[in-house]
């Protein structure tokens, strides 16, 4: 069940709070008691994310994701606003990105064992998921903005799951600043936004993981006031086969999972969705178009590249200050 923990400090009391969902769990750190009380905020907190849950949860028979997935090519499926905003941005991050995002590809992602039918890959299953993949895609999946709509034109399987844990803390952020709180850190899993910076005026400061399998280490320090910060890698799950390593996210262009020497990916921006979904967009895109694409699109964003036994650090807009060091993997 959610918990609620405070600390006193020179700035005031520091309360903790957090909870279980989507497997993981969400924490909220803020500086001062807020003025409606604590038990009231995380309840509103622990409802937010559990919203975002009920509705884009690929894992949950009764979810709008799974309704909209079950519905027949053809048919308008209306979706409640909160999913549809991050359909949208999920679809306009697919075309700015030619295709490196794309929420269409659930059907690949069970197939390869990554997804809520399977546990290990499932070679019929990719074959079929490859045939279906390449005659859907997100260009073929329609929005009615004006009343919060979708319609596949062919069958497709979405899986938001490169997005959502981002919208997911947007939507604690907006809690947080309707009971009035002024300085906080909001974090689910590995996505985080800052509310200001601490009370004591310093900035958040939040680690950047080095990307080691089974091992959790701080490779550097981020400091965050105002701004969000996504990070997707290959070090997490992921399927090894002799000495390739099959990553969970899958690369839509090639239909399988990701392998293109990018450890990780981190971005900076003001909202969490959209740093959530762009440090998927530039892993899959690879080290070469990744970082060009960042750098059209004035992304602030941090390669990690495994290149020679060594993880080589590849930065575009303020990440690129500190670019070009390396460190053994």
């Amino acid at each position: 069940m959610p918990k609620i923990s405070s600390d006193s400090g020179a700035a005031g009391a520091r309360v903790t709070l957090y909870g279980p969902v989507m497997g993981t769990r969400w924490s909220v750190t803020l500086d001062g008691a807020p003025a409606t009380g604590a038990e009231p905020l995380r309840q509103d907190l622990a409802a937010s994310v559990r919203q975002v849950d009920q509705q884009m949860s690929p894992w949950k028979a009764d979810s709008d994701l799974t309704r909209l997935n079950l519905a027949p090519a053809g048919v308008w499926v209306a979706l409640p606003p909160e999913m549809f905003t991050v359909l949208a941005r999920a679809l306009e991050v697919a075309r700015l990105s030619a295709g490196a995002f794309d929420p269409t590809v659930g059907e690949l992602v069970d197939a390869w064992g990554f997804g809520a039918t399977r546990e290990r890959p499932d070679p019929a299953a990719i074959q079929s998921a490859r045939a279906s993949v390449k005659i859907a895609g997100h260009a073929r999946l329609e929005l009615d903005l004006a009343s919060g709509r979708a319609r596949k034109q062919a069958p497709m399987r979405l899986d938001l799951c490169g997005i959502a844990k981002g919208y997911a803390v947007d939507r604690m952020a907006a809690v947080l600043r309707h009971h009035g709180v002024r300085y906080a850190l909001a974090c689910l899993d590995g996505e985080l936004r800052a509310i200001g910076g601490q009370a004591d005026g310093r900035a958040w400061a939040v680690a950047l993981e080095s990307p080691e399998p089974g091992r959790r280490a701080a490779r550097g320090v981020i400091e965050l006031r105002d701004l969000a910060v996504a990070t997707s890698g290959d070090y997490r799950r992921y399927w090894q086969v002799g000495e390739t390593r099959l990553a969970h996210t899958i690369d839509p262009r090639r239909t399988v999972p990701l392998n293109n020497g990018v450890a990780s990916v981190t971005v900076l921006a003001r909202d969490c969705m959209d740093a959530d979904g762009w440090a998927t967009a530039l892993l899959v895109a690879g080290p070469d178009e990744g970082p060009a694409l960042a750098r059209r699109l004035g992304l602030e964003a941090l390669f990690l590249l495994r290149h020679g036994g060594c993880i080589v650090e590849r930065g575009v807009g303020r990440f690129a200050v500190d670019a070009g060091n390396s460190q053994p993997k």
